[in-house]
């Protein structure tokens, strides 16, 4: 359409133009196929021009029979024949050129009135541009176009004589009618469309949300694997040089105590660390029909298995050599917060004996206090990587690691050297985490 005051049609967004897919592979319900023809938008419905012309050679036949066989005045001569042609062909544009259309229309509809030409026959296609104009047009424009064609009509009627006024009076209702419809129609549409608009958007933050856990859930798989394979391949390394140690240093009274101590360690440090992997990769595996992603940090199905927690520190501390304090309360701790704890302790430990030399002193002390988890980890070490040989190795992510695990329950993380030598990891995380906002 092409008036000014009419909004411009927008770009057909998805979902929202044209007839719906059909659901199922059946043959659709009437109500099914008339809900689609109603709600969707008219200037985006397929071979739209065609439709239209169609409209108009069935309006224009139906009205030569009515022009032909109505007793409210008298048959049309060739002028009044011109002039119903005329009223009746620009329904081909009805959507395309709506306001062109409707005044084509009416130029020829008045005088063909006037001319005391079979009143009925023009009247269906006349009805028709009314309705387009007031489906297509905003409130305030079909109102004028309605007052202004009928205050016309029935002004000139009422010029006319008495009756003939009154009578135009009377008709004028279909014309009310028929705007109020179209108007009605629109705005069934404008409803239609919103409802699918709000679908569609709840349908793509789904998509949004479900990818955001996914992304989410890798970050903390990549943290579980950094922390797992970081601690016990460091152990295990101290492990072997302790037990090539004793092999190498008085080979003529090897220690063979400390020997089997040194190796069943390491047996024990893989079991471990296998049963840990193991654990963390699960969540990898094709999940089962119902499982659903939920937030990082949670158990249950399709969540990689339970999360490490408070109870597996002695047997942490006991592998590394470390002093444990451990007083968690007697209320049971959130998951989460557990979990961010035992891997804070895990990096520690693995950045002592890795820096500190062989032998560190480590003191671990996990306690509550004031609604909240402290932990703090402190060594003695002297900052001298624990084979002088190996070359320097490039700085790593375990800090970093360790402030995102207490960002991740809305704790806080200090580390740094102690003064006089050594280094101290402290960790506040409170009890009841709630989500980071973003």
């Amino acid at each position: 359409m092409d008036t000014a005051d009419a909004p411009p049609p927008a770009p057909p967004a998805p979902g929202t133009t044209g007839p719906r897919p059909k659901s199922g592979c059946g043959p659709r319900r009437p109500g099914e196929w008339l809900a689609d023809v109603l709600g969707r938008d008219p200037l985006a419905v397929p071979r739209l021009r065609r439709n239209d012309a169609v409209l108009a050679a069935v309006a224009g036949a139906f009205a030569v029979g009515l022009a032909a066989f109505a007793k409210d005045g008298r048959q049309p001569d060739p002028i009044g024949w011109l002039l119903l042609t005329g009223a009746v062909l620009p329904l081909a544009w009805r959507r395309t050129h709506t306001f062109p259309a409707m005044l084509a229309g009416m130029a020829c509809v008045a005088p063909y009135h006037a001319m005391d030409n079979a009143h009925v026959a023009p009247m269906p296609a006349t009805l028709i541009l009314l309705y387009t104009v007031a489906s297509l047009s905003r409130p305030r424009t079909t109102a004028v176009v309605g007052v202004g064609i009928v205050g016309v009509a029935v002004g000139v009627m009422f010029a006319v004589g008495m009756h003939q006024g009154i009578e135009a009076l009377r008709t004028s209702g279909w014309i009310v009618a028929v705007l109020f419809l179209g108007s009605e129609m629109r705005v069934h549409r404008r409803y239609i469309a919103s409802v699918i608009a709000r679908a569609e958007h709840a349908e793509r933050t789904r998509e949004q949300e479900a990818a955001r856990r996914v992304a989410e859930e890798r970050i903390r798989i990549a943290r579980d694997l950094h922390d797992l394979l970081a601690h016990s391949i460091t152990v295990i390394g101290v492990q072997t040089s302790v037990a090539s140690h004793v092999l190498t240093v008085d080979p003529d009274r090897l220690d063979r105590a400390a020997l089997a101590r040194a190796l069943e360690d390491i047996a024990d440090t893989c079991r471990t660390a296998r049963g840990e992997l193991r654990t963390t990769l699960t969540v990898l595996r094709t999940d089962p029909p119902g499982d659903t992603v939920g937030p990082p940090g949670a158990g249950g199905p399709g969540r990689g298995g339970p999360l490490p927690d408070l109870a597996a520190l002695p047997g942490l501390a006991a592998a590394s050599g470390a002093a444990l304090t451990l007083c968690p309360g007697d209320d049971r701790l959130p998951p989460a917060v557990a979990a961010a704890a035992y891997r804070i302790v895990q990096e520690s430990l693995t950045n002592a004996v890795r820096h500190g030399g062989t032998g560190v002193r480590v003191d671990v002390a996990v306690e509550r206090r004031d609604d909240a988890l402290h932990v703090v980890v402190t060594d003695e070490g002297d900052g001298a990587p624990h084979d002088p040989a190996a070359p320097a190795a490039p700085p790593g992510f375990g800090i970093a690691g360790m402030r995102e695990r207490a960002r991740s329950v809305r704790g806080t993380l200090s580390a740094e050297p102690r003064p006089g030598g050594g280094f101290r990891v402290a960790a506040v995380l409170p009890l009841q985490p709630t989500e980071t906002p973003e």
